[in-house]
């Protein structure tokens, strides 16, 4: 006999089913086609469903939209804090954060493309990351700036000065991975040698403080 209980579970199953669905089509059309060609309607053709029945899961494309890039950041986060756990040395955790997150990133590089050069206010709210106070607010820039007051450098340094610190390391890497999605017939070699130089150049300069 089901219970009253297990029917709300498989419908709620069936909700979280079927939104999941919404999203992967709407991921799937921005990387093949770009935000600019998704629509209610393209998802709804795709996956077969009414646009109607979009619209019951999601608001509109913005609402999809934002859920997209929540389930991004949290990937990103979840990556960080994996990398964060897997050694000691502050320097070697800023090395393998910085260089998993690139390679993340172009993992997926229309999508992360797509909304992180997106300046719509709803999408600003979540990808800001040079603002004051970000560390406060942006659990990935939080996360740096830990591994950041480890280093002997900064171990003395005021927040603000380690805050200004992680903003620069992820607005540099941010315009390497732009520009790598960008000239996107850079080979595997050229790209890895742009990568490690890149690193190596947040390690001396940045935190090492060598010329």
């Amino acid at each position: 006999m089901v219970t009253s209980l297990g029917i709300k579970e498989r419908k709620a199953r069936e909700v979280d089913h079927r939104r999941e669905l919404i999203l992967t089509a709407a991921e799937e059309i921005i990387s093949s086609e770009g935000i600019d060609k998704l629509s209610v309607r393209k998802i709804a053709a795709k996956i077969e469903y009414s646009p109607s029945l979009i619209y019951h899961y999601f608001k509109d494309k913005d609402e999809i939209l934002k859920h997209l890039m929540e389930k991004s950041y949290k990937k990103i986060v979840a990556l960080l804090i994996s990398v964060q756990s897997s050694t000691e040395d502050p320097t070697d955790k800023i090395r393998k954060m910085t260089e998993s997150y690139i390679h993340l990133a172009l993992q997926m590089p229309e999508q992360y493309k797509t909304i992180m050069l997106n300046s719509s206010p709803d999408i600003l709210a979540h990808t800001s990351v040079l603002f004051d106070g970000a560390s406060t607010k942006r659990q990935a820039v939080a996360i740096l700036c830990k591994c950041l007051k480890q280093i002997d450098k900064y171990k003395n340094a005021d927040d603000k000065q380690i805050e200004l610190t992680a903003q620069i390391i992820w607005a540099t890497t941010f315009g390497l991975i732009i520009r790598m999605i960008i000239e996107n017939e850079i080979d595997e070699k050229q790209k890895n040698l742009l990568i490690q130089h890149h690193i190596q150049h947040i390690e001396n300069g940045i935190i090492q403080g060598k010329t």
